[in-house]
């Protein structure tokens, strides 16, 4: 007997039927096999067609309009609970940090709010605590992103200019473990144990981390990485006690436990510096510049013993300092230490000596178009800045780097468009007037109306 595998009759379709069986009947009676031939046409059960004859037949015999139209009107369920997006606006972020959480401020079921988050009506956010800002911090954040801005001759646009003679470097502590991490286990596997004497005791090391812009053929292949170094700040003691790891004597790597100017000037002059000049590419240029955070430890840039390192073997490297509380200018904090620590994670490590090993092989394993990748997202960052006149109070943007390097049209330096500059210009010549503009319009080509003409004292 056939059965219907798709949607329900039409009310066209149950009006054919109904005709057609009226056209071959006789005294109320179909014809024989008339109900199976329908049944078969319409892919139907016998007993729908003769359903829908019984119907007409019994309608007509009352004198009234023949009417086979379905009861099915569409899919019936429970009513869907439409969202109080205003009371959920009104509650305070601490009370709808979890679905637990919202969904009884609301009186509302945890499965509720659950689907309101899938469907897309409420949005999952995670919030860090950033800088928080002088009006002279942001006056400078916004005078360092003009200064790295130039207008190109040939394509008659402003832009930035960062060249591959920058380099970023910077220091991090990194850690052996979480002190919770999460994973994913079989049905009936054992819980991963993991143990520590406390909390404060977990392993860590600093590192300081240095590299530049990878540098890309015409031809779009790769001719220099960029990776200059990651450089552990450890030293070696011999151990004063014999134990089951090592005997008496032997050399342990210890990490410092408070950094100081010494030894970051020995990091800058034994470490960073000849790495630069053994790692630079030969035909680069040689006049490098080394941006750095505002760390009290640094050395500044007119130290003796720096300069006189930084400018011998045809070198000319100067120290300058990114703004202060701005650690998103720098792309180690924008992105490659998070890159490294990602890759560090899923190697366990039970001394200095692997972590270090680690970490160095994390770093080598980020590939390079992943750290281009970064420096790009620094110039959208400054972008920014820029548009929140220095401020820091913005979401992170999203350039979609993957779909643009796929189409072949991922840019090397983005665009600033000519309003943008002219009135972040403005506002500075207007509100921090001892910040010399001059060289900045000189570089984008903008000049201002006399009526904000700079004044210095």
């Amino acid at each position: 007997m056939p059965n219907k595998s798709g949607p329900n009759l039409s009310n066209d379709e149950r009006h054919c039927i109904v005709c057609n069986l009226f056209e071959h009947s006789k005294d109320g009676k179909a014809k024989h096999g008339k109900i199976g031939e329908l049944a078969s046409k319409y892919n139907v059960s016998r007993r729908t067609i003769s359903l829908n004859w019984v119907k007409g037949k019994h309608q007509r015999s009352q004198g009234l309009e023949v009417d086979v139209r379905g009861k099915i009107k569409g899919k019936k369920g429970k009513a869907k609970i439409i969202p109080p997006l205003q009371l959920v606006k009104s509650l305070p972020i601490g009370k709808r940090r979890t679905i637990r959480r919202l969904a009884g401020s609301i009186n509302i079921k945890k499965t509720t709010v659950w689907k309101w988050i899938k469907a897309g009506i409420l949005e999952s956010h995670t919030s860090a605590i950033k800088p928080d800002l002088t009006q002279d911090n942001k006056y400078l954040r916004l005078h360092f992103c003009l200064s790295k801005l130039y207008f190109n001759n040939l394509l008659k646009c402003i832009m930035f200019k960062q060249k591959n003679t920058d380099v970023h470097i910077d220091a991090k502590v990194v850690f052996s473990t979480k002190a919770s991490r999460r994973g994913n286990l079989v049905p009936g596997a054992c819980k991963p144990y993991r143990s520590c004497k406390s909390k404060r005791f977990i392993m860590k090391v600093m590192f300081m981390a240095v590299t530049a812009r990878p540098i890309y053929n015409i031809d779009l292949s790769l001719w220099w990485d960029g990776k200059l170094g990651i450089f552990p700040l450890t030293y070696k003691v011999p151990a004063v006690n014999n134990s089951k790891n090592r005997a008496r004597g032997t050399l342990v790597t210890k990490s410092y436990e408070h950094l100081n100017r010494e030894v970051m000037k020995g990091i800058m002059l034994n470490k960073v510096i000849p790495c630069i000049k053994q790692q630079w590419p030969i035909h680069g240029s040689k006049d490098i510049n080394i941006q750095q955070d505002n760390a009290p430890p640094h050395i500044k840039g007119n130290d003796p013993d720096f300069v006189r390192a930084a400018t011998s073997d045809g070198f000319n490297m100067r120290l300058t300092q990114q703004p202060p509380n701005s650690p998103e200018t720098n792309v180690w904090d924008l992105g490659l230490f998070a890159a490294v620590q990602a890759i560090q994670e899923e190697c366990p490590s039970k001394n200095i000596d692997q972590l270090i090993q680690v970490v160095e092989q994390a770093w080598a394993e980020i590939p390079p178009l992943k750290v281009n990748n970064v420096w790009l997202s620094l110039q959208a960052c400054m972008v920014e800045i820029m548009e929140a006149k220095g401020h820091n109070n913005y979401q992170l943007p999203h350039l979609k780097k993957a779909a643009q390097i796929r189409a072949g049209t991922l840019p090397r330096n983005l665009v600033v468009s000519e309003e943008l500059v002219y009135e972040c210009l403005s506002f500075l010549s207007t509100v921090a007037q001892t910040l010399d503009l001059t060289q900045i319009m000189h570089q984008v080509g903008v000049t201002l109306p006399p009526t904000l003409e700079l004044t210095f004292p």
